[in-house]
């Protein structure tokens, strides 16, 4: 499906009919694939309403890993383009076995990190982030003080005016967000939660075998998975 939107993003993301996608939605109490709210889960240990506080930034951007981070569409360039472009370049990658997954801190926020991280994945990573620069309506003023104001590396300033976003590159670390930032005194304890509610999940090996457009409809409003193109290519 093609509309207007906000913004786009290019992911990786959970089959929508996989136990992962299905637990970690539950988590987040959103499922970005059907754009709806879902019954939060409930861990032992874990109050409620401290979960919806601690998931209410990753819930609006649906379960997911980052490849290349939301940007606004540059004038010159049609939704049509990109999803044209985001099919070609899917169909010449293999897909990215990553192995087993597990929560991991990470710069004071929980997310599924993978155990061991292949070479493949930078890789992919490294040029899906060049490949579709050119869609890239530059960041405003706002925006790039935005993420200045976090405290950037010099070698993350640098990616920050090359790139429009500080973490790809040297700095890119794949991560499914499962919160926001957490007081280190209870991270431990969400930690072992989130662990053994997503053990069923995490039991079976990760492989990303798409790249997922999704796409932001309006300025904050939650982000949709949208539309799925299959790293088709065979392994060499």
């Amino acid at each position: 499906m093609i509309f207007a939107v906000y913004r786009f993003a290019i992911y990786a993301a959970a089959d929508p009919d996989s136990l992962l996608h299905r637990l970690a939605s539950a988590w987040l109490g959103r499922d970005a694939a059907r754009g709806v709210e879902v019954p939060r889960s409930r861990l032992d240990g874990i109050d409620e309403s401290a979960a919806a506080a601690w998931t209410a930034e990753p819930a609006r951007y649906g379960f997911h890993a980052t490849l290349k981070p939301p940007f606004r569409l540059a004038d010159t360039q049609p939704a049509e383009a990109l999803h044209e472009a985001l099919r070609g370049f899917a169909a010449t990658r293999a897909a990215v076995p990553l192995g087993r997954l597990e929560v991991a801190e990470l710069s004071g926020f929980l997310a599924l990190r993978p155990v061991m991280e292949p070479p493949a994945l930078r890789a992919l990573a490294d040029d899906v982030v060049r490949a579709f620069d050119d869609f890239r309506r530059p960041p405003d003023a706002t925006e790039l003080n935005r993420r200045r104001a976090t405290g950037l590396t010099a070698r993350q300033e640098s990616n920050l005016a090359r790139w429009g976003y500080p973490y790809v590159m040297d700095d890119f670390r794949l991560h499914f967000t499962l919160t926001g930032r957490l007081d280190s005194a209870i991270r431990p304890r969400v930690r072992q939660a989130l662990a053994e509610y997503l053990a069923p999940a995490l039991a079976q090996p990760v492989t990303i075998d798409a790249l997922w457009l999704f796409a932001e409809p309006s300025p904050k409003a939650p982000f949709l998975q949208m539309s799925r193109y299959p790293l088709a290519a065979a392994d060499t």
